[in-house]
This record gives structure tokens, C-alpha cells and sequence, in this order.
């Protein structure tokens, strides 16, 4: 446990520096990050705080005054609300999408097809909740269908009226709902200036998203409901709730309407007036069917629940091809820069998303169907569902088989480019040829992630897989159909597809849930798939209101904040960021007031900045941005790196053996400096084995991290600043 600060715990001193270390997304322990057991915190609070060495005068022996920074808790935090956030895993990915858009003409495109597709995953999740409680429960378990005890009798609506039934039941998705807004409402403890001001557009947001959802349930029933005749009612109903549909999509495809301060005003407005309308519009739905004891019409299913649904997913799949096909049109017009960098990581992003929120919809579906014994008598599962979930086991495998093809064609052109890189580091002598050649392969698998960029432009383009089986399934054709008449396969074949599919789509809850687990209780799983998690809470709520708030829009402010503090007390503050955490230290240094930046100094190591950052995000972290922070800090900046880390890499020129010397007039070319990994093949006299490889891994007691330690320090106290 930390010990609580002392009334003089950061007594103000004149005549150091102070090094402040913000970790990555491994999350680990300030005393870790200190290199001792005993921290005391000196501000913040337990899910983001500032802490010092407890045992001494917190300085190391360069003289510096040691502070760490732990911000590992606070995209986290509970055990409960991790794992909250998996089952939002899919709102998070399609708001992790807008972020990713080009920069130029496309980026409006690209937001409000994200937009567009972040409120169909909303309505996706109420079809799928609607099926389960109306399709299956109300309708077929308590009529049309024999379902498992206690099932078949749930609190005694089996004797009740069809559209009672339907009306009680409906109050579950309501209640989902209302959930969704309750979790997307959650904040963490807000700055006093946070770093990006959207909750006005995320109060918009979420009113779109929960007029949507309840337009659509209400649809839903008023379906079912005029199966059996239309009444002047019903039409009107149907009416009024596709018109609060369309105009939660026009509010969304209006290319900046919900984001200019002209007409920030309106917007919100006419977004609270469309939820209230359609909360208004369900309680009279729910009224009318549940009033309405005439005979209804017999099905083995719920009467237009199928097509609802099939458009649903059809409408997702289309969104997402034209996503694709924007950004891959850019792609083929744009020169000079990765795939990635010009937006295809969106639509990557925006794929995963539409495939994981299908396969959690159909799988819930399907899961739901078989505990209740629905679909042992023979029913089966709504057609859409079906080839979402053969969608699903067809994509993994494609996408399977493509990332193994690009590995293995990609391997022998990444060993050659390793190899070149380690016989220029290691003039080896024989007796070290083994470890040379297991240091070239560490080279060449991290020079894998140069080759995402085609790996993203396959995967975005296996989404006519989804769009192709939700064109067959809206049409009406059985998988079985299309597999003998048109593939010419086995009658056998969809059977094991829709099973293999099954499988997978448990397989992934299963992993989600225990990875939440895992992530939150172990720090080993947390440095490998920390990133993912980390880098979808990191952004703002600009097109899903229901994915968990932003724990940026408080570490960078308080980052900031601490910084200025510093900087008044002492000779300088010596940032120090390693992975994700020099992300957070760019973005605050980007908040500095010009009398702080004159007394900060940076030091990055194993950064993606420029290698991943950049180019996933290039309308927001671009190369201009990374040279704004450079002068902000009169380029008092160091950045370090090796060739095995494959996350972080150099940020403005790689420096490697037999490089070009760097332009002496552009200060940029003296920020990065490579270190050779390891520093030797063999061991040194007296050791046992020879220097480990350090990858990704931080290593503060590196000669070379010292050094530039020192460097920056010395130059922080000079008296122009250096």
C-alpha cells in the first residue's frame, strides 16, 4: 500500500530537476516505475496519482527527484466496470473508428458514415434484446412454441393475452436501454479543463441513439401487431416512429450539424424533442398492443420480426462497404503516405466492429434459443441470424488465412531487411552465430507491423462477405439452398459452418469476459492486449454515446496541471513517457502555457508516435503535430528505440548504421537516437549469459537512458534553458 503523504511531502526545491515517469499501457505499480518498494503518493487519488520514493529524498543518483505518474486504473478501474466495458467492446470500436479518419475531403465522409453505423450497432443491440424477450419469450415460449420449464409459464403470462404478453416483455429492451444511457452516462471524475469539450455533442448523441432504439422496438411490435390488420392506430404509430428514425439518421448524416456552434442550438433541441417523442410514441404502442385482445395471427415466429432484423444487418453491412469504399477510393488518389495513414485503419476498425456486434446479436439469439428449447421442437432461428452467424465463421476464416498468407509472403523480405540491419550492429565472431540469428529473427518479426497496411486493406476488403450473405438473407434464400445450388457444395457443409460459427461467437464472449478478468487482475495479460483497451477508451465519445468515457479528458489536464506545478517549485521538469505514456506527455505538453514549456524537457522511449499513432490517426496525430510538440520545447526532446520493439519506433529519422547524416539546420533530425538491442551478442567476462533482448520492454537503467537523462537535464539547467 502506499503511504499517505506527509504535510512536507513535495517541499518545493530550487535547485534540481525533476524527472517525471508516465508508464505505458503495461499499468504498472508506481513502485515498479521508481524502482522502489516503498512510494508515498504526493497528489491525485488511486486511480490516477502522483507518487515519490518514500525511503530517501526521492532523488536518484544523477541528482534528479524521481516522480512517477500511474494513470493504469483509470480506463479500468472495478472488476465490474471492466468488464461493463467489454460488452460495450463494439460502440468502442465504431467511436475508435471516427478517430482514425484522413485527413482532407474525406475526413466528413468518413464521420458520418461512422456515425451512421454507430447508431445501427444501437439498433442492432435492441433488435437482438427484442428477440429474445418478444420473439422468443412472449411470442413463441408462452404461445406458438413448447418451451423448458419454468420457461413455458415466466411469472404467469402464459395466460395472458398475446399483446399483454408482448407489452410486459417489452419492458425489458426498454430497461436495456435505459442501462445503455446510465453506462454511457458514467464519468469518471472530471478535470477542471478537459481535453476535448464534447459532452454537449455526447448529450446529443445520446439522445439520437435512445430515440432510435425505442423507434425501433416500437416498430417491432406495431409489426407483429398489424399482422393480423392494420387500424387507423397502428399506421399512425408506424408513421410517426419511422419519421423519429429517419430523423435521428438525417440529425447524423447532415455533415457537421450536430458539431457547428451555429447550429449546436438547434441540434440539441430537435435531438431531446425526437427522445421524447419516441418515448411518448412507446408508451402508446405499448398501450395500443396491449389493449388490443382481439385474435392475432398464428406463426411460428414473430410476425415481421425477421425482416426488421434482416434489414438491420443489411443496413450495417451497407454502411460499412461504403465506408470501405471511400477510404479505398482516397486510398487509390492519395500519394506519398502508408495505407493507414490515409484512414484504412477506420475502416478495419469499423469492420471489427460490425462483426463482433452481429456475431454477440446472433449469438445471443442463438444461445437464448437453445437454453428456453425453442429450436429442439424444430423452430429455428430468424434467417438473418442464421447467415450472420455463417458470415461470421466465413470472415474468420478468411481473415485467418489471410493474415497467414501475408506472414508467410511477407517473411522472407522481413528477414532480408533484418539481417541487413544486424550484420551492420554485430561483426559477429562464429562463435555467436546462433544468437545472431535469433536477434535477426526478433528484428524481423517486429518489422511485421510496416506490413499492417495491406494486412488492413485485405481485411476491409472481406466485407462483402457480410454484405453478400445480408443481401441473401433479405431476399429470403436458406443457406442450405445457396450452398448445394449455387457453391455446389455438400449438403453437410452450412450445417458445420453455422456450428464452427456457433463455437467461435462463444469463443469470443468467453475470451471477452475473461480478458476484461485479466486485464484488470493481471498485468502480464495487460501489457499484451492492454493497447487495444487503451487506445479505445483514449478518445472522446464523437460518434458513440454509449462507449465509456475518455480517461484522457482527465490524465492529460491533470498531466498538465502537475507539470506547471513543477515547474514554478523547481529548475526544470524532465518528461518521461515510455509507449502509450508519451502520447498522454505530447498531448500535455500541447497545454502548457509558454512560461512552463521554457522549463520542460522530453524523453520518449519505446513510442509509437510516428510508427503507429500517426498513421492510425493522421488528421490528429500527423507529422505536424509531432513537430509542434518539438518546438514547444525549443526541441529539448530525445526520443530512443530499437529495431526488436514492435510497437515504438523513431519519430522523425531512423538513424540507423550507414543512414544519411541528418540536415544540421532541421533540429528534428537530432531527436531520435537508436539503441542497438541487445548491446551484445555474447556475454561480458564474468556474466553467465549474454544481455537479453529488450523488445518493448523499458529499461530506465540502460547506459543510454541515462545518458540522455543527464543530457536533457544539463541542458533544463542552463540558464537560457538550453
Amino acid at each position: 500500500m502506499p503511504e499517505r503523504p506527509s504535510r512536507h511531502a513535495d517541499q518545493p526545491r530550487r535547485d534540481d530537476v525533476v524527472e517525471l515517469r508516465v508508464h505505458g499501457v503495461s499499468g504498472a505499480r508506481p513502485s515498479v516505475v521508481l524502482g522502489e518498494a516503498r512510494v508515498r503518493q504526493v497528489a491525485g487519488d488511486d486511480s490516477g496519482g502522483f507518487h515519490r520514493r518514500a525511503g530517501s529524498d526521492g532523488t536518484d543518483p544523477d541528482g534528479l527527484t524521481l516522480e512517477a505518474y500511474r494513470w493504469g486504473d483509470l480506463p479500468s478501474g472495478t472488476v465490474a466496470r471492466t468488464l461493463a466495458m467489454v460488452f460495450l467492446l463494439p460502440f468502442t470500436l465504431s467511436n475508435l473508428a471516427m478517430w482514425m479518419r484522413p485527413a482532407g475531403r474525406a475526413a466528413a465522409g468518413v464521420t458520418v458514415l461512422s456515425r451512421l453505423l454507430a447508431l445501427n450497432l444501437t439498433v442492432v443491440y435492441v433488435v437482438s434484446i427484442a428477440g429474445v424477450c418478444l420473439d422468443l419469450l412472449a411470442w413463441r415460449c408462452l404461445g406458438a412454441a413448447h418451451c423448458r420449464a419454468p420457461f413455458d409459464t415466466l411469472g404467469g403470462l402464459d395466460g395472458r393475452h398475446v399483446g399483454q404478453r408482448l407489452a410486459v416483455l417489452a419492458l425489458l429492451p426498454i430497461a436495456a436501454v435505459a442501462l445503455l444511457r446510465l453506462l454511457g452516462t458514467r464519468r469518471s471524475r472530471p478535470a477542471g479543463n478537459p481535453l476535448w469539450a464534447v459532452e454537449p455533442l455526447v448529450e446529443r448523441l445520446r439522445a439520437i441513439h435512445v430515440a432510435a432504439a425505442l423507434a425501433v422496438l416500437d416498430l417491432v411490435l406495431l409489426a407483429a401487431h398489424r399482422a393480423g390488420g392494420a387500424t387507423p392506430a397502428t399506421t399512425l404509430l408506424v408513421t410517426l416512429s419511422a419519421a423519429v428514425l429517419l430523423a435521428c439518421v438525417g440529425l447524423l448524416a447532415a455533415p457537421g450539424l450536430i458539431d457547428r456552434a451555429a447550429t449546436a442550438r438547434m441540434s440539441t433541441w430537435t435531438a431531446r424533442a425526437a427522445g421524447l417523442v419516441a418515448a411518448g410514441l412507446t408508451v402508446a404502442t405499448l398501450v395500443a398492443v396491449a389493449g388490443d385482445e382481439q385474435v392475432w395471427p398464428s406463426s411460428t415466429a414473430l410476425p415481421g420480426y425477421g425482416a426488421i432484423t434482416g434489414g438491420a444487418l443489411l443496413g450495417q453491412m451497407v454502411l460499412l462497404v461504403l465506408l470501405c469504399g471511400l477510404v479505398l477510393w482516397r486510398l487509390g488518389r492519395a500519394r506519398g503516405r502508408s495505407a493507414l495513414a490515409r484512414g484504412l485503419g477506420a475502416t478495419v476498425i469499423a469492420a471489427i466492429a460490425v462483426g463482433l456486434s452481429g456475431a454477440l446479436s446472433a449469438g445471443l439469439v442463438y444461445q437464448t434459443g437453445d437454453l428456453l428449447g425453442v429450436y429442439s421442437g424444430g423452430g429455428e432461428p430468424p434467417l438473418p441470424y442464421r447467415w450472420t452467424i455463417l458470415a461470421v465463421f466465413l470472415h474468420v476464416a478468411a481473415a485467418v488465412l489471410a493474415c497467414g498468407a501475408l506472414t508467410l509472403l511477407s517473411r522472407r523480405r522481413r528477414l532480408r531487411a533484418a539481417a541487413d540491419i544486424t550484420a551492420l550492429d554485430f561483426p559477429t565472431p562464429p562463435e555467436a552465430t546462433g544468437r545472431l540469428r535469433d536477434v535477426t529473427r526478433a528484428v524481423a518479426r517486429a518489422r511485421f507491423t510496416e506490413w499492417l497496411g495491406r494486412l488492413a486493406a485485405v481485411y476491409a476488403a472481406l466485407a462483402v462477405i457480410g454484405l453478400a450473405t445480408s443481401l441473401l438473407g433479405q431476399a429470403g434464400r436458406e443457406p442450405d439452398e445457396v450452398a448445394r445450388k449455387v457453391l455446389g457444395l455438400p449438403a453437410g457443409f452450412v450445417g458445420m459452418a453455422l456450428a464452427g460459427g456457433t463455437v467461435v461467437v462463444v469463443a469470443v464472449v468467453l475470451a471477452l469476459l475473461l480478458g476484461g478478468v485479466f486485464a484488470y487482475r493481471t498485468a502480464w495479460f495487460r501489457r499484451h492486449v492492454g493497447i487495444l483497451w487503451d487506445l479505445g477508451t483514449f478518445w472522446p465519445r464523437a460518434a458513440h454515446p454509449f462507449a465509456p468515457p475518455s480517461y484522457a479528458d482527465r490524465a492529460v489536464p491533470e498531466l498538465a496541471d502537475r507539470i506547471t506545478q513543477l515547474a514554478e517549485r523547481h529548475a526544470g521538469v524532465l518528461l518521461c513517457g515510455h509507449s502509450h505514456g508519451s502520447a498522454l506527455l505530447a498531448l500535455a505538453v500541447l497545454r502548457l502555457p509558454p512560461r512552463t514549456r521554457e522549463r520542460v524537457a522530453l524523453l520518449t522511449y519505446g513510442s509509437p508516435l510516428d510508427r503507429l499513432y500517426a498513421r492510425l490517426f493522421p488528421a490528429y496525430l500527423n507529422a505536424n503535430v509531432l513537430r509542434e510538440v518539438g518546438e514547444r520545447v525549443g526541441w529539448r526532446w530525445l526520443n530512443l528505440w530499437r529495431d526488436t520493439d514492435p510497437v515504438g519506433g523513431w519519430i522523425f529519422a531512423a538513424h540507423r548504421p550507414g543512414d544519411p547524416p541528418p540536415d544540421a539546420a532541421d533540429p528534428a533530425g537530432r531527436v531520435d537516437r537508436r539503441l542497438r538491442d541487445p548491446r551484445d551478442l555474447l556475454s561480458s567476462p564474468g556474466e553467465r549469459r549474454p544481455p537479453p533482448l529488450r523488445g518493448h520492454h523499458p529499461d530506465e537503467s540502460e547506459p543510454e537512458f541515462r545518458a540522455a537523462l543527464r543530457e536533457l537535464a544539463g541542458r533544463l539547467r542552463l540558464p537560457d534553458g538550453g
